[in-house]
Parts: structure tokens; C-alpha cells; sequence
């Protein structure tokens, strides 16, 4: 019998441990996908946050580093400096990236640090009960929000990817979704871009994705879906915004 369908070699085989309907687990299966597609997998050191993927370490079949909250570009920055020939990524959360770790991610740019981040934004924090998170819309509820963001006492959501693309040593930012097949596999094709240019030396590359998460938003897997759609992607719209041809 052909097989038509397989775990990706990427990833090892303990179960996720994520909420039913979060997209945490998609976006591993991609990231996985395209380190087996490159030959990367075992050339690959991955960096773990603190967030909702704190265990990402269990996950993914390379070798992965624990950082310290907000700290994963500054780690990544001196494991890729160390291992230039190897493919080194951060895996992040808007907690994690936007609010305690702005300035890291900021400054690795800046650097044009030659690593990949996978910057996951669900617009709240997921793991420490439903927090405000910078990127959480405005009218958006939360454990800290209870009315609702308000934009007068909060500010704006942060648009991560908007501000890295001013950078001129950010080579490659692309802001994608998984609500969808259609869009899972553009998600794909950008996390796959995003690697091949680490791997040419070209600078450092951000893919930010837009993902669900179902338990603190206090709707249905399905009900997210439809959410995200309708409410942040106007807000955080999808597309590419820094290609190595406009980079410096």
C-alpha cells in the first residue's frame, strides 16, 4: 500500500501537550516539515521560549536550547555565532517576542543576526490565564482588560512585524496565518524562505503567524477560526513586508 501521508521526521513523537483547537501544533508540523525538506534536521540548534511553547524542546527532533522569557534572540544570537554553519531558530510568542523581549528582537535585527524567528501571535497571553498582551486588540477582553483594551489607557496593538521591516539588516519579514489549508500552505512557503535565506547568510529573517487560541479567547476551535478572521487579520494584514532585495 502507498503511503500518502506520514509524521514529518521533524518533529518526535510525544503527543502535544497545547488546548484543543490551538494552532501551536500546526506550526511546529510546518516548521518540522521544512527542516526535513532542506536537510536540515540534524544541522538545526532551535531555541524555546517561555510561553505557551515552553516545551517546544520535546517536539522538535533537533537539538533545542531553553531561554530565559524574552531572552531567545540573545541566545540564538550567540549559538549562531558559535555554529555559523548550523540553522538556528527562535520560536516565540507575543508575550515572549513583543512585550519582554522587544528589545532583544529589535537589536537582533539590527545586528542583522543571521537566525530565523517564528514569532506566534494569538494576541493575548495563553499560558498565564489570559493577559493583555501587547498585541491584543482594542475592545479585545481580557484577564487584565476586563472591559476591553482600551486604546486611551493602552495604546495600539504592536504590528511586530511593520516595525522589524524598517530595519535595514532585516532581510526577509512576512506575516502569515493557519486558519486555513490555503493559508497553512503559504505559512509554509514562508518558513521555508525564511530558512533558505539563513542558509545562504543573507541576515536575519521573522515569520510572524497568526494563530487561535480557543481556551483564553473563550470560544470554540471552530469559533477562533472564524475570530482571527474577521478580527485580527484587518488589524494585522498578511503579506510580505521586507524581501532581501530591500535590505541593506
Amino acid at each position: 500500500m502507498a503511503v500518502v501521508f506520514e509524521k514529518t521526521k521533524g518533529l518526535t513523537d510525544k503527543p502535544f501537550h497545547y488546548c484543543p483547537g490551538c494552532t501551536h501544533g500546526i506550526i511546529h508540523r510546518l516548521v518540522a516539515e521544512v527542516l526535513e525538506e532542506l536537510g536540515l534536521v540534524d544541522k538545526t540548534i532551535g531555541v524555546a521560549p517561555v510561553g505557551c511553547s515552553v516545551f517546544a524542546y520535546d517536539y522538535f527532533n533537533c537539538d533545542m536550547h531553553e531561554a530565559s522569557h524574552g531572552r531567545a534572540p540573545a541566545v540564538a544570537t550567540g549559538i549562531k555565532r558559535v555554529h555559523p554553519d548550523k540553522a538556528v531558530f527562535t520560536y516565540q510568542g507575543d508575550g515572549d517576542l513583543a512585550s519582554i523581549g522587544t528589545a532583544e528582537i529589535v537589536h537582533a535585527a539590527m545586528r542583522g543576526e543571521k537566525f530565523t524567528t517564528i514569532f506566534v501571535n494569538n494576541a493575548i497571553y495563553g499560558m498565564t490565564g489570559g493577559q493583555m498582551a501587547p498585541t491584543t486588540l482594542v475592545g479585545q477582553k481580557a484577564t487584565t482588560a476586563p472591559l476591553g483594551r482600551m486604546e486611551d489607557h493602552a495604546g495600539m496593538p504592536l504590528r511586530v512585524s511593520e516595525m522589524l521591516a524598517t530595519i535595514p539588516k532585516a532581510v526577509f519579514v512576512e506575516r502569515v496565518s493557519v486558519h486555513d489549508v490555503k493559508h497553512i500552505n503559504q505559512a509554509k512557503k514562508a518558513i521555508k524562505k525564511a530558512f533558505q535565506l539563513q542558509m545562504e547568510g543573507k541576515g536575519f529573517t521573522l515569520v510572524e503567524v497568526l494563530s487561535t487560541c480557543p481556551t483564553n479567547w473563550g470560544k470554540t476551535p471552530v469559533e477562533s477560526l472564524k475570530w482571527l478572521q474577521e478580527n485580527m487579520m484587518p488589524y494585522f494584514p498578511l503579506g510580505n513586508f521586507r524581501t532581501p532585495e530591500e535590505a541593506k
